[in-house]
C-alpha cells in the first residue's frame, strides 16, 4: 500500500520507513528536520553519525532498488499538510512527527508551550486534512504508555469497563501523564477519538513503551542508513543511555531507588507493530488503542543488567551504578501491570531483551565514544522548578 511516515528522519521514523519500503510498500516520508536542531540546542549529537536526509534517501535507492519520496515541511503548516496528502495519496499515515522528550518539555515555559503547540496543532492539522481529502486514510498514531502513568490497578488496552451506581459503560482508561510532553499525547488521543466519532475517520493509537536498540536489518546495509543513538539526559532513553554510559566509563545514573517500572520493546518490534497495524486497518469511524510493548523492567534491574554485561566486555573494567536524586516527580517504587493482547493477536513475535542486545549497544557506543559529551549525561531538567538551567557545554571524551 501507499504509506506516508511523518517524522521519517527520526530515531524510529527512519528505520520504520526503510522497513516498510523493503516489505514492498510505496513509502513517503515527511519531516521538518527539527530533531537535528534540538542537537544543536542541547550541545550534543547522536553517538552514531547521521547523514543528511537526501543522502539517506539516495543511498537507500542504491542499496535496495526502492524509492522513498521525501517531503520537507512542518505539520503546523496546514497548507503543506494538505499539499503532501494530495500529492502522495496515502492509504495509511504513520505519525511519529512530534517532539518526543519528556525532559525537553519540562525545561521551562517556552519548551512546554512549544511541545504542546507543535504536537497538538500538528495532529489537528493532519486530522482536518484527512477528513477533507480522504476519510478512508488509516491514521496510525504513535502514542505512549506514559499516558497512563503508574496506577495501582491493571492498565487495560485503551478502554476500561466501569460500573457505577448500577450502570455500566466502556470508557477511556484514566490518564495520569507525567510531563507536558505526555499531556500533549493525551490531548492527541482525545482529539483523534473525537475526529473518528464525528467525521468517520479510522485510527489506531499505538501506546508505545520505551524503545531500545539502534540496528535493524535495513539500517545495517550501509553507514548512510544508520538511525539515531541518543544518550543525553534530555533525549536518551533509559537503556540506550545506560549502554553509552557503560561504554565511556560513566556511572549508570539511576534516578532515586530505581523502582520505576517501564514498558519496553526492541526496535525490531516497533517496525513489526507498525506494519501489522497498517496491514490490519480499523473500520470506518473506529478509534482503537493497542498497547505496544513486549516486556516491563525496573530502572534498577536495567542498570544491573547493563553493568553485568558491560563489566564482561574487554577494556571497560567494572561498570558502576550511581543512584542520584530523581529529577522527576514520580513514585520511585510502584505497582505496574499492563495488558497487551491486540498486537500479539495480529501475529507479533517479540524480541525480548538479551545480553547480546545489551552488548551490541555497548560495543556500538565504544566504537563511537569520541562523539560523547559526558557533560550532557547528568540530568539538569528538574520537574520541581518552572525553569531549569540546562547547560551541556564542554568537550567529548577524547578531547
Amino acid at each position: 500500500m501507499r504509506i506516508l511516515v511523518l517524522g521519517g528522519d527520526g530515531y524510529l521514523g527512519w528505520p520504520t520507513a526503510l522497513h516498510l519500503s523493503q516489505q514492498g510498500h510505496d513509502v513517503g516520508i515527511v519531516d521538518n528536520l527539527i530533531r537535528r536542531h534540538y542537537d544543536e540546542e542541547m550541545g550534543v549529537s547522536s553517538v552514531v553519525p547521521i547523514r543528511q536526509l537526501q543522502r539517506r534517501v539516495a543511498t537507500w535507492k542504491e542499496v535496495s532498488g526502492n524509492t522513498i519520496e521525501p517531503f520537507v515541511g512542518d505539520l503546523n503548516d496546514h497548507q503543506f499538510v494538505t499539499r503532501v496528502l494530495q500529492q502522495f495519496e496515502p492509504e495509511a499515515v504513520v505519525h511519529f512527527a512530534e517532539q518526543r522528550s519528556a525532559p525537553y518539555s519540562m525545561i521551562d515555559r517556552e519548551h512546554a508551550v512549544y511541545t504542546q503547540v507543535n504536537n497538538v496543532v500538528g495532529t489537528l492539522n493532519l486530522l482536518y486534512a484527512i477528513a477533507e481529502l480522504n476519510p478512508a486514510i488509516h491514521l496510525v498514531k504513535l502514542g505512549t504508555m506514559g499516558e497512563y502513568g503508574a496506577p495501582n490497578i491493571e492498565i487495560e488496552e485503551g478502554f476500561i469497563e466501569v460500573t457505577h451506581k448500577g450502570r455500566t459503560d466502556l470508557l477511556p482508561f484514566p490518564k495520569q501523564p507525567a510531563s507536558f510532553y505526555h499531556l500533549s499525547k493525551v490531548h492527541d488521543s482525545h482529539n483523534i477519538m473525537f475526529a473518528c466519532r464525528i467525521w468517520g475517520l479510522r485510527s489506531t493509537d499505538l501506546n508505545q513503551g520505551i524503545v531500545y536498540g539502534q540496528h535493524t536489518p535495513e539500517t545495517a546495509l550501509h553507514a548512510d542508513l544508520e538511525t539515531r543513538y541518543d544518550y543525553d539526559a534530555v533525549f536518551g532513553t533509559v537503556l540506550n543511555r545506560f549502554a553509552v554510559q557503560a561504554a565511556v566509563g560513566y556511572p549508570l545514573t539511576v534516578y532515586g531507588k530505581g523502582g520505576q517500572t517501564r514498558a519496553m520493546l526492541d526496535i525490531h518490534d516497533t517496525l513489526a507493530c507498525v506494519e501489522l497495524t497498517c496491514n490490519n486497518p480499523p473500520a470506518e469511524g473506529e478509534y482503537r488503542v493497542f498497547n505496544q510493548f513486549t516486556e516491563s523492567h525496573s530502572v534498577r534491574d536495567l542498570a544491573e543488567r547493563v553493568a553485568k554485561v558491560g563489566s564482561g566486555i574487554a577494556g571497560l573494567g567494572e561498570v558502576r551504578i550511581e543512584s542520584i536524586p530523581d529529577p522527576r516527580v514520580e513514585k520511585e517504587e510502584h505497582y505496574y501491570s499492563a495488558v497487551t493482547t491486540k498486537l500479539p493477536a495480529l501475529g507479533l513475535q517479540p524480541h525480548l531483551l538479551s545480553d547480546e542486545t545489551i552488548a551490541h549497544l555497548i560495543e556500538t557506543a565504544v566504537k563511537h565514544r569520541h562523539r560523547v559529551n559526558v557533560e550532557a549525561i547528568r540530568p539538569t531538567v528538574n520537574w520541581r522548578t518552572t525553569k531549569s538551567e540546562v547547560s551541556v557545554s564542554g568537550g567529548a571524551v577524547g578531547e
